[in-house]
């Protein structure tokens, strides 16, 4: 086996210092990193340890402290959905692309075509599919990933690289109990495939990670993977086991140290290790680089094109207000500089409340919920690029929270809930002091928030338990209006994955086309004591205009009779549009329809 220096690379950073302090409801201390010898400086918190034995003293002292807080103040998270306005440009005439966040940033699905071939992820395969011309279409080959849980994939040239978690069973013997047969051990992995050939995809490359993994991105040629592993775990009463992250590749295997473990003195029930990986998918010799932190498990993750920030909660302030009897909930921000594959940490902050983020001209911006019910206060706050605060506007709708939010340039937009609408416009040209222009109210609420144009936005969300389509006009920014009458769905109750899923989205502006997939169910009463449920699941795809509104063009459904319609590998999760042909996916098939009146033109099995 050779050494790992031949395989991976660890750069050797130094780090500054800078800190601000909010009051006591917010902190920000940033580092900056160079390629310079370390040198640590005397305000550091960010520190790496000195061995073994310092690193489980560490995890040992803060586990314990912490233990007996967990179940009394263990805050509740909420994910609230941000892109950014370069995202609404989506794709050519010829084909559609993947809804991301961040122009230039890719984004792992389920489903990526490239205009010719469709590349589909069905539970633990990978099919690759003939797309066009549409009488062509058939599957050309099938990857078979063995327990693979979530996999995604990107495709890029002639490379596919899949994405996912895959478990390890073996039998643990813990001293008070004997051995216990069924233990798990996650591990995430990045699989490169040479397509040249699809019929005949070929493996070239393997990189392996302990842990579970979080998220990832993909910026020109290299792929960034984030994995979360637990630290430690108490066997007994006295002994605790430290599990370091390890990293494989076809040809090493390498279990980084303590002294290459970055961390911050924070108390946790329970620490995890969060490792970036950069992997250059189109250069199977080039070797990964790859950066470790030790805090909580990543909760989300924001990336530029030229930064990722990971958001870790932070269970220290369950400790620190412990005689006060006040959890809050605080949640950790790293800001990860990424450079063709160097990965250095540059700074560190925390933000209270689970998060919306934002990266725009030097400044990032975070949208935040602060507290429940009646008490609840909603914020925005601007941070530079050392995440020392520089803005912010507070107290916006108390006893509301933030539903989604959308940040273009200058502007924010926020939906907050609580029984009507509210949606904010928000003026963000002076960083330094952020301003409510003006706002709207309008009954249910928008739960994903999409461009039209510079001056319009599509809102997703509920109205009476069922989905409801709304474009909002911000032409007069201190008066914002619905710009068509809203369009909501039929039946008892329906919903979207679009709401907790923006991959799911699709909007062609040129074309006129949005398609979501839509679940309903409606109850028919046979006599006064009982009634027939029926449910129906598929995408509906509209034409939308802001002369005409949203125009029911039709819907595709791959439930075949009752017998299936409950199951759920038979919904459509994706709808991607080559020319003029909609293919919608599901786990058991895809679907070919014209999209100019949705006939049906072919149906492919995916077995």
């Amino acid at each position: 086996m050779l050494e790992l220096e031949n395989e991976i690379k660890k750069k050797t950073v130094t780090y500054g210092v800078a800190a601000m302090l909010l009051a006591v409801l917010l902190t920000a201390v940033a580092y900056n990193f160079g390629v310079q010898p370390f040198v640590e400086p005397e305000l550091s918190q960010l520190k790496t340890f000195g061995s073994y034995e310092e690193l489980e003293s560490f995890l040992r002292t803060g586990m314990e402290r912490a233990q007996g807080f967990y179940q009394e103040f263990a805050p509740i998270y909420r994910t609230v959905e941000v892109t950014n306005f370069d995202a609404a440009i989506k794709g050519s005439v010829e084909h559609s692309t993947t809804n991301i966040q961040v122009a230039g940033v890719d984004e792992a699905d389920m489903v990526k075509t490239d205009g010719d071939y469709l590349y589909v992820v069905s539970a633990s395969s990978i099919y690759i599919l003939k797309a066009y011309p549409p009488e062509q279409a058939e599957v050309l080959s099938k990857i078979t990933l063995n327990e693979t849980y979530y996999p995604q994939i990107y495709v890029e040239g002639d490379k596919l690289a899949v994405l996912g978690n895959q478990q390890t069973l073996y039998y643990a013997y813990a001293e008070t109990r004997g051995f216990a047969p069924y233990m798990y051990s996650p591990e995430s992995f990045i699989k490169v495939y040479d397509i040249t050939e699809k019929a005949n995809p070929v493996l070239t490359r393997t990189v392996r990670l302990n842990g579970t993994f979080s998220g990832s991105r993909m910026i020109g040629n290299f792929v960034y993977l984030v994995a979360s592993q637990p630290a430690a775990k108490f066997i007994n009463e006295t002994t605790l086991e430290v599990a370091l992250p390890t990293i494989s590749t076809d040809y090493a295997k390498r279990e980084v140290q303590p002294n290459e473990i970055r961390y911050i003195n924070v108390t946790d029930v329970s620490y995890s290790f969060t490792t970036v990986v950069a992997v250059n998918i189109l250069n199977d010799i080039q070797e990964p680089t790859y950066e470790t932190f030790l805090g909580s498990a990543t909760s989300n993750m924001y990336v530029s094109q030229s930064n990722m920030y990971l958001a870790v909660p932070d269970t220290n302030v369950w400790v620190m207000r412990l005689e006060a009897s006040e959890p809050r909930e605080e949640t950790l921000i790293y800001r990860v500089k990424l450079d063709e594959g160097r990965i250095v940490f540059e700074a560190q902050g925390d933000v209270l409340n689970q998060f919306s983020m934002d990266e725009y001209n030097g400044f990032f911006r975070i949208a935040t919920t602060r507290g429940w019910g009646q008490v609840s206060t909603n914020n925005l706050y601007v941070l530079n690029m050392s995440l020392a605060v520089v803005g912010k506007l507070e107290g916006l709708a108390q006893g509301e929270r933030i539903y989604s939010a959308r940040f273009m340039e200058d502007r924010t937009y926020l939906v907050t809930f609580r029984q009507v609408d509210p949606f904010y416009v928000i003026d963000l040209a002076d960083p330094t002091e952020p301003k409510v222009l003006g706002f709207l109210k309008i009954p249910g609420f928008s739960g994903y928030l999409h461009p039209y144009d510079e001056a319009h936005i599509i809102g997703i969300g509920k109205q009476d338990n069922r989905v409801k389509l709304s474009i909002f006009d911000v032409t007069n920014v201190t008066a914002p209006v619905e710009a068509v009458p809203s369009y909501v769905m039929q039946g008892d109750y329906s919903d979207s994955a679009v709401l907790t899923d923006h991959k799911a989205f699709l909007f062609d502006k040129s074309r006129e086309l949005l398609a979501l997939p839509i679940s309903a169910n409606w109850a028919q009463w046979t006599d006064i004591t009982d009634y027939i449920k029926s449910f129906w699941q598929g995408e509906y795809v509209f034409n939308i205009s802001l002369s005409n509104g949203f125009v029911l063009k039709g819907s595709v459904t791959h439930q075949e009779n009752d017998t299936v319609e409950w199951d759920s590998s038979y919904w459509v999760k994706r709808a991607v549009c080559i020319d003029n042909v909609l293919y919608t996916v599901s786990d058991k098939k895809v679907k070919l329809n014209s999209l100019e009146n949705l006939d049906l033109i072919k149906e492919i099995a995916l077995i």
